[in-house]
C-alpha cells in the first residue's frame, strides 16, 4: 500500500474507534481481517498512525483546528512523521485510494498556528479534568511531564540471569541496535521505530525460546528492585498477574528461598506456568485461591503488592486508554487499592515489608493511598528509599524520583525514562 491508503486505513479506524468506543486491538484486528490484502508492513504502519494520533489528539486537534479522523491522521504525518505539506500533497496526488486533504497552503497555515495560545490540558494531551491530578503530582513540570507521555515507548527486555548474561542477550539483538538501560541492572533497551517502522517481534526469537530474557519495561523491572529480596527469603506477590516480577525475584534470589504468586483473578495467572519452565525458575509456587494462602499469616519476609489502577503510566502504549478513564475509574480502583493493602498486609512478619506498586501517575491511586493505609496502619513505617533506590539501580548519580512529601517514588518517562510507575515501601514493626 502507498501512503494514502494507509492514511485513509488510519482514518477508517480512527473514525471506528471513536464511534464505536472500542479499544485501538479490536479495531486494528477487525480492520485487518476484511483487508487481508494488506501486508504485515501495511498494517504496521497503520497501528503506528493510529497510536501516534491518539498520543496527541488534542494538541493535533488545535494545530489542525478540528479534531476529525482525518484532521488527527494528516496531523500525525506532519507533527509526529515529520513529512512536510509539499511531501505529503505531493505524495496523495493521483492517488485513487487516498483521502482528500486540505491544500499544501492550509497545511502550512495550519502549522504555523502557536500552540503556546492553547490551554495547558491541550499542550498537555490529557483530558482537562486531569490536569489538577497532574499538578498535585509533579508541580510546576506537570505538562512537562504529561508531554513525555505522548512519545512512543521502547521495547525493554530483562535478562533472565539464571540463564544467561546481559551480554549474550545484547550480542543477539546487535543488529536492532539494543543497548544497556540506564537504570535496570539487567536490562536492555531497543528504541522505538520511526514513522511507519514496526517494533520487532522479540518473542519469536530463539533467545526468547531458551528463556535468556522477558519482555518487562524498564520501570517494571525496578519496581521489582526496589522491593529489594534477597536469596533465601519467604516473598509473596499479591497481585502477581502473569508474574513478571515474581520471575524477576527468582532471578534476583538466585532460585533459592520461596516465592507465592496470588492474584485474584486466577485466568491472569495461566501465563505464568509456562513463562515459569521456560525460564528454568523452581522456587515460584502459584497459588490460584485466597484459601491456598492460609498458613502464611505473618511469615512473609517481603509482600508485593502491584495493585490494579488506572494505568495512567502506561499512556505511552495504550494511548486510547487516556481518552476513556473516568471518575468512576479512578474511584473504583482507589477502593480495589485499599482492599489489597488490607488482605495483603497481614501476610508480612514483624520487621518484614510490605512494597506497594502502581503503574499509575495519579496521587489519588499512590501517595492518597499510603496516607490513608499509614493511618490505619500505625505499626507499618516507611522504609529509607534514598538508600533503597541507590542499591537498586545501576547508575549511582541517577536522582531520586521523589513523589510529592517524599512519600514513595515517582518513575516517569520525563523522570526515568521508564514507564509511568509508583513505589513505596513499609516494615512492620518489630
Amino acid at each position: 500500500m502507498r501512503l494514502g491508503g494507509r492514511l485513509q486505513a488510519a482514518i477508517e479506524v480512527l473514525t471506528d474507534i471513536e464511534t464505536r468506543h472500542r479499544p485501538v486491538p479490536d479495531a486494528l484486528k477487525d480492520w485487518g481481517l476484511s483487508h487481508r490484502f494488506a501486508g504485515s508492513g501495511d498494517r504496521a504502519a497503520i497501528s503506528n498512525l493510529v497510536h501516534d494520533a491518539l498520543r496527541m489528539k488534542l494538541s493535533h486537534g488545535f494545530i489542525m483546528d478540528g479534531d476529525t479522523p482525518a484532521d488527527l491522521a494528516v496531523a500525525t504525518l506532519l507533527r509526529q512523521w515529520n513529512i512536510t505539506p509539499e511531501e505529503l500533497t505531493a505524495s496523495l496526488d493521483g492517488d485513487k485510494f487516498a483521502p482528500e486533504i486540505p491544500s499544501t497552503d492550509h497545511l502550512v497555515a495550519c502549522l504555523a498556528r502557536d500552540l503556546s495560545q492553547a490551554e495547558p490540558h491541550v499542550r498537555a494531551d490529557i483530558p482537562e479534568w486531569l490536569a489538577a491530578s497532574f499538578e498535585r503530582a509533579f508541580g510546576d513540570q506537570w505538562e512537562a511531564e504529561a508531554q513525555a507521555m505522548t512519545a512512543r515507548p521502547p521495547l525493554d527486555l530483562r535478562v533472565n540471569t539464571l540463564a544467561t548474561d546481559r551480554d549474550q542477550v545484547l550480542e543477539a539483538f546487535a543488529e536492532q541496535g539494543a543497548h544497556a538501560t540506564r537504570l535496570a541492572p539487567n536490562g536492555i533497551r531497543i528504541e522505538p521505530g520511526l514513522g511507519p517502522q514496526r517494533q520487532i517481534a522479540a518473542t519469536s526469537e530463539v533467545s526468547f525460546a531458551r528463556g535468556w530474557f522477558e519482555i518487562q519495561d524498564e520501570g517494571s523491572q525496578l519496581a521489582a528492585a526496589l522491593a529489594g529480596v534477597y536469596p533465601g527469603e519467604k516473598v509473596l506477590d499479591y497481585c502477581a498477574g502473569g508474574g513478571g516480577k515474581s520471575l524477576a525475584f527468582a532471578a534476583m534470589m538466585n532460585n533459592e528461598g520461596s516465592i507465592n504468586a496470588y492474584d485474584a483473578d486466577r485466568r491472569r495467572l495461566a501465563p505464568m506456568i509456562e513463562r515459569i519452565r521456560r525460564a528454568g525458575v523452581e522456587i515460584i509456587h502459584v497459588k490460584e485461591r485466597a484459601a491456598n494462602l492460609a498458613g502464611l499469616e505473618g511469615r512473609m519476609d517481603r509482600v508485593l503488592i502491584d495493585a490494579p489502577c488506572t494505568g495512567t503510566g502506561t499512556w505511552r502504549r495504550r494511548p486510547d486508554a487516556k481518552w476513556r478513564i473516568s471518575d468512576k475509574n479512578i474511584a473504583d480502583r482507589t477502593a480495589d487499592q485499599d482492599k489489597v493493602l488490607e488482605d495483603a498486609s497481614v501476610f508480612v512478619r514483624p520487621g518484614g515489608e510490605l512494597a506497594y506498586v502502581t503503574c499509575s501517575l495519579l496521587p489519588e491511586e499512590n501517595t492518597d493511598r499510603v496516607k490513608a493505609f499509614l493511618q490505619r496502619h500505625p505499626e507499618f513505617e516507611t522504609i529509607s528509599l534514598k538508600e533503597r533506590w541507590r542499591s537498586a539501580v545501576a547508575d549511582a548519580d541517577a536522582p531520586v524520583p521523589y513523589a510529592d512529601q517524599n512519600l514513595g517514588l515517582v518513575l516517569s518517562p520525563r523522570r526515568t525514562g521508564t514507564d509511568g510507575f509508583y513505589f513505596a515501601g513499609f516494615r512492620r514493626k518489630a
